[in-house]
């Protein structure tokens, strides 16, 4: 039978606490202050640990460190609604999950179901810094510098709770990879992690993509339509560039957090939906409420636990690491195993990354089918990168030795030209004046990576 520890000093709580979690199926023991908790948690080992924020004799953050020492697998604070910013902020320090007075008893079944079922969740994120000791990844995410250290400290304190995520980081910093990391450690790994970039989709589709639709219910929609939210019940729903969504579906978005239900477009009937929202942006943070791209209120709910994902030129001691994985997944998908010359990696560390790892890899990819051989020297790389990150380098223009053939220039052009305009093919073939079929013709030949779930 799992244990739980009630700490609080107002006996009308403790008393109704104790009635709940014991129909839970747990057994319960009570505390009214730290010191008679310290002697509980010295005397038996708990699963779970419910603890007042303010206690008679110190904070209930005090016994947080006590009771992961006694082995308890998770500590859920209890705060009045006036301290709920000190109980968010008690999530980066390892609490797991919090509640506000008057306690939501549905809220705290829900706590305890999660508890029970993730009870193996500390063994698999153990696993998951074994790995990063042994192969340098964490998850999806690779590199062992201290930026990247300190970021999985904080994956692994917020993993396994309900908490929403709000992530910020520069284009192709990785932001989707460290939601996916979130989520896969997580009580609801189970479940489907969906990701939309609310950039990339038209404001007129937008709310139909996130809410769903009912068939009929505007200009051809010839059948029902499941939104993210749906498709994401129970799992992980990563939203993207959220800053880019318009402000008037930003007002039924916060409703839906705040309701946990939605309504089709032409529908009438709410649907309850278990999501866990992970919000992302790449703007500067201090800015996008200011300037009228988020709401603030809306922010604020988005905003629980804040991560910064690092830019790759703060973390270039792990860029052989990256090339070295980037490397691994073509060999295994194009069937040759090349390496990077002691040239070409230091070009690499030289060079200042606008594009992130993302860029990275693209240059990457880029260099391994230009390469003759096994071996990538720093003519393979893009002219910006071979000359080192202060080179003038002219975007228009591709830097081919004479004696190239006509097929390699032709490539060498084609996947410069995409890399130059971040992976946009319809660009891409305006710009080179061919046809999009044509375009993705070539792609296919060259077996162009462009699997996002690369992106580190």
């Amino acid at each position: 039978m799992p244990r739980a520890l009630i700490v609080d000093d107002h006996e009308p709580t403790l008393a109704a606490l104790a009635q709940l979690i014991d129909a839970e199926g747990y057994a319960t023991a009570r505390a009214a202050s730290v010191a008679d908790a310290r002697l509980h948690l010295d005397l038996t080992k708990f699963d779970v640990v419910l603890v007042d924020l303010n206690l008679p004799d110190g904070s209930g953050m005090s016994l947080l460190e006590h009771a992961r020492n006694a082995g308890t697998s998770a500590v859920v604070l209890i705060t009045g609604q006036a301290s709920v910013s000190s109980a968010v902020a008690a999530l980066r320090t390892g609490v797991t999950d919090y509640l506000t007075k008057p306690i939501d008893f549905e809220r705290l079944r829900l706590i305890l179901e999660e508890v029970t079922r993730s009870a193996g969740l500390a063994d698999e994120i153990r696993t998951l810094k074994d790995r990063l000791i042994e192969s340098g990844r964490f998850g999806s995410l690779v590199g062992l510098s201290a930026p990247m250290q300190q970021l999985y400290g904080l994956i692994e304190r917020v993993a396994p709770s309900s908490a929403t995520v709000f992530l910020s980081g520069e284009s192709g910093s990785g932001k989707e990879l460290v939601a996916q990391t979130l989520h896969d450690p997580s009580r609801r790994r189970t479940a489907a992690f969906v990701a939309v970039n609310c950039g990339a989709i038209s404001s007129t589709l937008m709310e139909s993509e996130l809410f769903g639709h009912e068939r009929g219910s505007f200009t051809g929609a010839d059948r029902r339509h499941r939104g993210v939210f749906e498709q994401a019940h129970g799992g992980t729903l990563f939203l993207d560039e959220v800053t880019e969504m318009p402000l008037e579906l930003q007002v039924k978005l916060l409703r839906v957090l705040e309701t946990g239900s939605v309504t089709r477009t032409g529908g009438e009937v709410p649907i309850d939906v278990d999501v866990r929202i992970i919000a992302a942006t790449n703007r500067q943070i201090d800015q996008i409420v200011a300037n009228g791209t988020l709401r603030e209120d809306l922010f604020y709910r988005l905003k629980v636990f804040h991560i910064v994902v690092p830019p790759l030129r703060e973390r270039a001691e792990d860029i052989e690491l990256l090339c070295s994985h980037f490397l691994d997944m073509l060999a295994e998908k194009e069937g040759l195993q090349k390496h990077l010359a002691s040239e070409a990696l230091e070009a690499l560390r030289r060079y200042t990354w606008p594009g992130n790892v993302r860029e990275l890899r693209n240059a990457i990819y880029t260099a391994y089918l230009l390469a003759d051989g096994d071996s990538i020297d720093t003519h393979a790389l893009p002219p910006e990168i071979e000359g080192g990150s202060n080179a003038t380098f002219d975007r228009s223009s591709v830097q081919i030795p004479v004696g190239t053939t006509l097929a390699v220039a032709e490539r060498r052009l084609i996947l410069t030209t995409l890399a130059n305009y971040d992976g946009n093919k319809p660009k891409t073939a305006e710009v080179l004046g061919v046809s999009l079929k044509t375009l993705y013709n070539r792609l296919h030949d060259y077996g162009y990576w462009a699997d996002s779930s690369s992106e580190t």
